[in-house]
Formats: C-alpha cells, sequence, structure tokens
C-alpha cells in the first residue's frame, strides 16, 4: 500500500480529490473524500439511478461519513456525469463492473474498499459487487429496489411498456427520467431482467444494513422487506422517518452517513491502514503550526506533534466561520488553564468540586474608564471570565478557588510582558 496521502490541512473531513481510474472500459471520473487523519475504514459510495457522485445526496452522505473518519470513494457510473462512455451503451453490469474496478484503484493507491454504501439503484449494484470485492467487511443500501428491473417504473411514458415495441424493433428508444431524457437499448433491458438478485442476497455472507424510507414513493418499502427476506439474519434495517427517496433534506443524509458510520464500526477493518507509524510532517513536540490550508480565506490548520484543529474567521469578518477565530482560540487557552487549576486545586485540598464551568468574553474599552489600569490613554482590551463552580463547597472554598484561578499559568502569561521573536525561514 502506498504511503497514506494526507487530506487538506485543517478540516475534520478534509479534501475532495478528483481522480480519472482507467483499466478496461471507459475513463470513470471520481472523488476521493478524506480525513485528516488516516481514516477508520475506506467506502466505495455508489450514486442513484442516472444520477453522479455530485448529486446533492451523495455529496452529503460522503461527506457525512468522512466527518465520521471514514474515507469515501465516490464514483461516475459510465456514461453519466464526467465519465466516459455513453449512457446508451450501459448496463447494470457495467455498474457493476465500474465498482469492481474501483475498488481495485483504491486497493492499489491506498487500500481496498472495507464498506460499499449504495443508493437506489447503486444499492443494488453494491450487493452484486460485494461478492468480488474480498475485503468488503459490511454493505449497505439506501432506498434500493429488490430488484434491478424495478427502474422500469421510473420511465416516461409509464408503464414502460407503451416504449417497449420501439425497442424491440429498434433496438433503442428515448426515456425520460425525472424529466430528463436517457437512450436505452435492449441489452439494458435484457441485462437487468437477467440479475439474479435473489440468489446474491442469499449468499451474502457480510452484514447488510436496509436504510428505506416508508413513505418513499420511487421505489416503495416493500424492496426493503424482500432484500431483509433474502438475505436472512445477517441483515438490519433502519427506517428513514421522514426522509423522501432522493434525501432532499441535507439532515437526513447527514442522518443516514451516521447512521451507517454507528452500524459499520465494528466492522471496518483499521488494521490495513498503518496507524502505528508516526506522521514524519508533524511540528516538533512543545511546537505549534499554524498554516492556510487553501478551504476559505482565512481557514488554518493548528497542529502539534499529537493534535489538530482549525481557526477560521466568521462570516461577517470575510470568512466562512467553520471554527473558532483567533480570539475565540485564546479565550478557550485562558479558560481552560482556569479550570484546570482549580481542578489541581481542589484535589489537592480534597475538596467538593464536582465541575467547573467557565465563561468569557472579550472587548475593547477606553483606558479612562478602567479605575484600576496603569494604563491611562487609549483603548484597552478587556476579557470578562464568569466562573460557575457545583460542589459541596462552602464560602471560604469558593473564595480560594476564585483567587487560584487568577494563578493560572495562561492568565499570568496574559498579565506579563510578552516578547513575541519573528524570523523568517
Amino acid at each position: 500500500m502506498s504511503e497514506w496521502p494526507r487530506g487538506l490541512p485543517g478540516s475534520d473531513h478534509v479534501t475532495r480529490v478528483r481522480h480519472t481510474i482507467g483499466g478496461a472500459g471507459a475513463p470513470l471520473a471520481a472523488h476521493l473524500d478524506l480525513p485528516a487523519r488516516p481514516p477508520l475504514g475506506l467506502a466505495l459510495l455508489a450514486h442513484c439511478f442516472t444520477c453522479s457522485k455530485d448529486h446533492r445526496a451523495t455529496t452529503r452522505t460522503a461527506r457525512g461519513l468522512t466527518a465520521r473518519g471514514i474515507g469515501v470513494l465516490r464514483l461516475d457510473f459510465t456514461g453519466l456525469g464526467e465519465s466516459g462512455g455513453e449512457f446508451g451503451d450501459s448496463t447494470f453490469s457495467m455498474n457493476v463492473e465500474d465498482l469492481v474496478r474501483a475498488a481495485d484503484w483504491l486497493r492499489a493507491e491506498i487500500g481496498a474498499p472495507t464498506l460499499l454504501v449504495g443508493h437506489s439503484l447503486g444499492g443494488a449494484a453494491v450487493i452484486a459487487a460485494a461478492a468480488r470485492i474480498p475485503e468488503v467487511r459490511a454493505v449497505a443500501t439506501i432506498g434500493a429496489p429488490f430488484s434491478p428491473d424495478h427502474v422500469t417504473h421510473l420511465f416516461d411514458p409509464h408503464p414502460f411498456d407503451g416504449a417497449r415495441p420501439e425497442i424491440e424493433v429498434g433496438g433503442t428508444a428515448v426515456v425520460h427520467i425525472g424529466g430528463r431524457p436517457f437512450q436505452v437499448r435492449r441489452a439494458f433491458l435484457d441485462d437487468i431482467a437477467d440479475q439474479p438478485q435473489h440468489s446474491r442476497l442469499a449468499a451474502l455472507d457480510r452484514p447488510l444494513l436496509v436504510l428505506h424510507a416508508p413513505d418513499d414513493d420511487i421505489i416503495d418499502v416493500g424492496n426493503a422487506r424482500a432484500i431483509l427476506d433474502a438475505a436472512g439474519p445477517t441483515a438490519s434495517f433502519v427506517a428513514l422517518d421522514g426522509a423522501n427517496h432522493l434525501l432532499t433534506r441535507a439532515t437526513d443524509a447527514d442522518r443516514v452517513a451516521a447512521l451507517i458510520a454507528a452500524w459499520a464500526a465494528p466492522y471496518l477493518d483499521q488494521a490495513q491502514l498503518d496507524q502505528t507509524q508516526p506522521d514524519p510532517t508533524a511540528p516538533e513536540p512543545g511546537t505549534v503550526e499554524v498554516s492556510e490550508n487553501g478551504a476559505g480565506r482565512f481557514t488554518q490548520r493548528i497542529r502539534t506533534a499529537q493534535h489538530e484543529w482549525s481557526a477560521d474567521e466568521p462570516p461577517s469578518a470575510g470568512g466562512l466561520g467553520s471554527a473558532p477565530d483567533p480570539y475565540q482560540l485564546l479565550l478557550s487557552a485562558l479558560g481552560a488553564c482556569t479550570t484546570m487549576t482549580m481542578r489541581m486545586y481542589a484535589e489537592r485540598k480534597g475538596w467538593d468540586l464536582r465541575r467547573s464551568t467557565v465563561t468569557l468574553t472579550h472587548d475593547k474599552l477606553h483606558a479612562a474608564d478602567c479605575v484600576t489600569c496603569e494604563t491611562d490613554t487609549g483603548r484597552l482590551d478587556r476579557i470578562v471570565r464568569e466562573i460557575h463552580l457545583d460542589g459541596d463547597l462552602d464560602d471560604t472554598q469558593r473564595a480560594a478557588l476564585l483567587t487560584i484561578a487568577d494563578r493560572c499559568p495562561v492568565h499570568r502569561t496574559l498579565h506579563s510582558e510578552i516578547v513575541v521573536e519573528t524570523d523568517a525561514v
């Protein structure tokens, strides 16, 4: 396996890298979504019928999985999106081949997928592909049909029999799916009618999660029941109450990602991604590294030898609002230091401090308005710190804890003279 490719710095679900998958067949366009750290596992995500890797539901599901530590490769099937080939020349079996080819590419680049996820007809495709990708540990479907030929119900005119004579005579016809015209050939119909989906499900020796909206008006929830019956006791079902087939609400796609990630966690193979190797690019111990990550105008990646977090500005200041701003990070340092110092003091004294909470704000005021300040001109920075102490503490103990709060190291640093040395390297 090649060296783990770090994602775009500074985000929990970090980067979306474009790739083209070659090999036999048309070139396939794909996006690889990677977390900042080596993932819990890698997933292969198949989009819905006539959709693409950039469909909202596909994108949101991928981001949701990546935010939960799972790397995701999502591709355009042949003839769709940015992939090569013509949709009219494609078949369901070609979709399955596309998935196998994508798994081969992923295996060579990073590591084989351990999770397959498919939406709608993509769900039927991942069931068909599972047996051909030996590293797969679990399969999840979203609004999938039991049989691939169910997609003919989506064709306009409906029922599809109206277009069948044209295909029988000329070998092809134009049908409309979701208001868009697609050319369908006889080979496509023959192929979807010849898929042994029942036997595939019966032979599926991996855990299967079936997600389906009870009110799905495109693929009836009865399809989920048929999948569960065929797959047997290794299959689990979750009803997506309130969702529609295309997961048009962002919250529904994120809920799907959360459900899949939680369910799949025991099955994901962390061993294939060697997480024991130290990151050679990590800063030295005791050093903090801050760098722009390119995700937004002000977004920053902040790293230490063992930890990583982000900074940004709010939209009102031209940022994305994706992370705390610098002053919020400063306040958090003072707040954390305050609670830690009080905790150590209370434990040493044996006091019943159950929990402390510090709320901080920052603003500026005129020096003339500060009666306790040495400076009497210009403007001063003011930090207001409110401390709440929860526990069986008397007034003397509470007063002592408030006094010790002022002795935390960050508090003392902020009150002392600070020298910042800047060097160009």
